[in-house]
């Protein structure tokens, strides 16, 4: 019977679950190389970790492993039901969160290596964390598309560590309440991104679909509701939605640089976030609050026929 030992945190309501002893062996001198040996040969354990039964559909996993940059604390691979991550804005914060649980790491500032990159975070006290994302853009600005059920949808692609279409236009109010059609709206606007071939760099799919509206909060610049590749919504405001918006108001000359940008969740949690211009990109800047929400050991028994979950 094989043992993972983990740790779970939630950043703004969006869990994630560390996988800090008992992963595998992973072939590869960096982050990148090594998530493409965790994806090829141990899969089932991505899903075993994350998928029900002991896992849920919201909730990104991450495992720990060593970084080629001697100058980063860690290495990670974030990863949901879906498959791999290339970052994960929420699941860093809660990192730095777990690491320093575990005494791994002190108040300041931190390096850790992603298979997108090197992610910079200052631990500003056990819970808040103000993270510095991959570099961030928009490739195109006005896009149009018919989606069945819904008419013309306009929004922007942008890249804030993982590929997004954004939108202000929504079916109804962005409240927890109207979940399920705002879930039947975004994953329509997905298939018709998918079936016209719009696509990020590469021909990268556009897994995330981002919906912004006013907030009724004071001092709040949006709502936001975030449809995630798995097929569930993001509880949390978003690490690298908020940074691909921050992209995006940058590119429109809306939002100055270190100017403060507060992007809401469907749940009501908050992301602050500012940039520093990079060429004709930003960096993002984005600051949050995780929890420790708990420490397991998973049994992985062979003769259980979910024991890498339920697919």
């Amino acid at each position: 019977m094989k043992t993972i030992s983990t740790i779970d945190s939630h950043t703004g309501g969006e869990p994630t679950r560390i996988i800090i002893d008992g992963g595998p062996e992973l072939s590869g001198g960096s982050v990148a190389e090594k998530s493409i040996c965790f994806a090829k040969e141990f899969d089932s354990i991505r899903m075993a970790t994350i998928s029900e039964p002991r896992g849920s559909a919201p909730m990104v996993g991450g495992m720990l492993c060593e970084p080629a940059d001697l100058t980063c604390a860690i290495g990670v691979i974030f990863f949901d039901d879906a498959g791999l991550l290339g970052m994960c804005g929420h699941a860093m914060i809660g990192l730095a969160v777990t690491l320093h649980h575990m005494g791994r790491i002190g108040i300041g500032s931190h390096q850790i290596e992603t298979p997108v990159g090197i992610v910079t975070f200052e631990l500003l006290s056990p819970n808040l964390v103000r993270l510095r994302n991959v570099t961030s853009y928009r490739t195109q600005k006005g896009v149009t598309i018919d989606v069945d059920g819904f008419g013309q949808v306009t929004g922007d692609i942008a890249w804030g560590g993982n590929w997004f279409f954004i939108t202000e236009q929504r079916p109804c109010e962005l409240t927890l309440a109207n979940k399920d059609s705002l879930l039947i709206f975004t994953k329509a606007i997905r298939d018709q991104l998918d079936a016209q071939k719009l696509t990020g760099d590469g021909g990268k799919f556009i897994d995330h679909i981002e919906l912004h509206g006013p907030s009724s909060n004071q001092g709040v610049s949006a709502k936001s509701f975030v449809l995630c590749p798995g097929g569930t919504y993001d509880r949390s405001p978003c690490g690298t939605g908020t940074s691909a918006k921050l992209a995006c108001l940058a590119a429109d000359g809306k939002l100055e640089p270190g100017q403060v940008w507060v992007q809401e969740s469907i749940v009501g949690s908050i992301f602050e976030g500012t940039y520093q211009r990079f060429e004709d990109k930003v960096i993002p800047v984005i600051t949050g609050s995780a929890y420790v929400s708990g420490e397991s050991r998973l049994l992985l028994d062979q003769a259980d026929p979910f024991c890498h979950g339920i697919v």
